[in-house]
């Protein structure tokens, strides 16, 4: 069979299986809407946050961020890993002692202040919309090249799918469709790595096949290979780094607490019963997202090598399918600057004659490696598989924030479950849509976009969560004007150099020398100095506060 009718096929199959479990699972009350009722096991739960965590971004993008960027794209890889350590040890389990529906409840109760509660609302609303549109923007990609639909129809697909299991299941059925999503998702990604790693390196194991030598007997390691290939094209080498150490430990440090304050993740740790659930779902989903972690370097070494084997100084008109295929989505564009007929793939802007998206190489990896088809469309549902498990998330915490931390706790407090229920859904539907604008108009690339939300993220929520369970002296003023600051300084920074607002700037006006992907670091730092700084200006928290602190820091369920 050819790829399209096994894309339909393999598509086809899982987006059965997602609506099915949504209609096996949809939640009855608003406990299973926004919490899945509290009783998921936490072996599930570890799978379905592994889903969860494991975005468009890391699936589709973050190989190839490190393929193009070689050593500098380790960043990701390190931030977004280790931000996931310093969740599960510092916040996840306190949050699940708390007991709360979501994290605006968290930053309300804490902070005893409706102001604070709003303020995280409209923080979790910013980050979420930002994460979203880098799922739905993966979306489109995939439709757009396996089932050859324009970029933004498939986005359309795409909400159709995510609003039905969405707003129907809640987390509930999100929970388990996720749990769907990482086994087809991980599956997807491992089979095309260990088939490339074995035609390359003579190896199975991708991660020992990226620290191999290639199979051709020539005793060439396959890093001194990709090397050299990048030093007779002009660029870096692949090995080192072109960006400066603090601008590799802002981003890296950004990531990593940005994603200790995504609300998306934060939330799947109040479905488990105990602490103790919290702490073990915690380690399983560690175990099952090193796995894909751990094989991303080397898949993008794989690819890259094929990709430079595969167009560099060859004649177009000889150019394989799969190059012709992806040219048309306009995801490849190639320029004949010097009219000879060959495409000259090099460093220099005025001579490279090739440009080519990097949210591509993890799905054009199987097809230039001319891996069978069945496997090419299995990749295509995986990656579907990986922004549509992360969207679902988003647009619940979207949801909850409106129907729960808004209508609920502040404008109509005497609302029944079944009233709080429909807001929910109302609000999930039109989170949807404004996702959908997004992914059809977004601001880069997946990887770049999500890397902004994390930023945001740390700027807005993360000095909040840890201030508020490590510091009993933290008051509301000190809180509410550390988010608001925070999360102001990150949006102007990033709309100023990454949407060229505010008179815009080139790379050279940089703040610092940090990237608005790792200007997250800066902001949040900021934050932490004025919320301590304001905090002390201003009375201690109420009695009541500090003892809720106390419970919730005590060992023990």
């Amino acid at each position: 069979m050819d790829i399209q009718i096994w894309t339909y096929l393999i598509v086809g199959v899982s987006f059965a299986l997602y609506i099915g479990i949504a209609i096996w699972s949809r939640a009855g009350s608003t406990d299973e809407f926004y919490v899945a009722g509290g009783h998921v096991h936490p072996l599930a739960n570890g799978m379905a946050t592994a889903a969860d965590w494991m975005s468009a971004a890391s699936f589709i993008s973050m190989a190839g961020l490190i393929s193009f960027m070689g050593f500098d794209g380790a960043v990701y890889l390190m931030g977004w890993t280790g931000g996931y350590v310093l969740l599960a040890l510092m916040l996840a389990p306190y949050l699940r002692k708390f007991g709360k529906f979501t994290v605006p409840d968290f930053i309300g109760d804490r902070y005893y202040s409706d102001t604070a509660r709003t303020v995280g609302v409209v923080c979790a609303l910013i980050v979420s919309f930002t994460y979203v549109a880098g799922q739905m923007r993966g979306v489109g990609v995939v439709f757009a090249r396996f089932l050859e639909v324009p970029i933004n129809t498939g986005v359309i697909i795409g909400m159709i799918i995510v609003f039905f299991y969405a707003v129907l299941g809640g987390m509930k059925g999100i929970t388990y469709t996720q749990v769907a999503q990482y086994c087809i998702l991980i599956f997807a990604y491992m089979v095309p790595a260990i088939f490339i790693s074995i035609q390359l390196t003579g190896e199975w194991i991708p991660q020992i096949g990226f620290g191999s030598q290639l199979a051709d007997g020539s005793g060439t390691y396959l890093m001194d290979k990709l090397d050299g290939l990048h030093r007779e094209l002009g660029f870096a080498e692949y090995t080192a780094g072109s960006k400066s150490t603090l601008d590799l430990f802002a981003i890296t440090m950004a990531l990593m607490v940005g994603t200790a304050g995504l609300p998306h993740v934060i939330v799947r740790f109040f479905t488990v019963p105990s602490m103790k659930d919290a702490r073990i779902s915690a380690g399983y989903a560690l175990i099952l997202i090193a796995i894909l972690y751990t094989t991303a370097p080397a898949i993008a070494a794989f690819a890259r090598t094929n990709l430079i084997e595969t167009v560099s100084n060859t004649e177009y008109d000889a150019m394989p399918e799969w190059f012709s295929n992806w040219e048309a989505t306009g995801l490849i564009t190639f320029d004949d600057k010097n009219a000879d007929g060959m495409i000259q793939y090099v460093a220099d802007p005025d001579e490279n004659e090739l440009i080519i998206d990097r949210d591509i190489v993890v799905l054009a990896n199987p097809e230039i490696a001319q891996l069978p088809n069945w496997v090419i469309a299995l990749v295509a549902a995986g990656g579907l598989a990986a922004a549509l498990s992360t969207a679902a998330g988003l647009l619940l915490v979207i949801s909850t924030s409106v129907s729960h931390d808004l209508i609920k706790k502040q404008i109509k407090p005497n609302i029944s479950d079944k009233e709080e229920l429909m807001w929910a859904r109302i609000g999930a539907g039109a989170a949807v849509i404004v996702a959908g604008y997004f992914g059809i108009n977004p601001p880069g690339f997946v990887a770049a976009t999500v890397a902004l939300a994390f930023g945001l993220a740390a700027a807005s929520f993360f000095p909040a969560i840890v201030l508020g369970i490590f510091d009993k002296r933290m008051n509301k003023e000190g809180a509410v004007a550390g988010m608001i600051i925070g999360t102001v300084l990150m949006l102007f920074y990033m709309i100023k150099f990454k949407l060229q607002g505010f008179g815009g700037g080139s790379q050279e006006d940089w703040w610092l020398g940090i990237s608005p992907e790792g200007f997250g670091t800066i902001a949040m730092v900021v934050n932490f100095l004025f919320s301590i700084m304001i905090s002390r200006v201003y009375p201690a928290p109420p009695s009541d506060v500090q003892a809720m602190i106390d419970r919730i820091r005590e060992p023990g369920e």
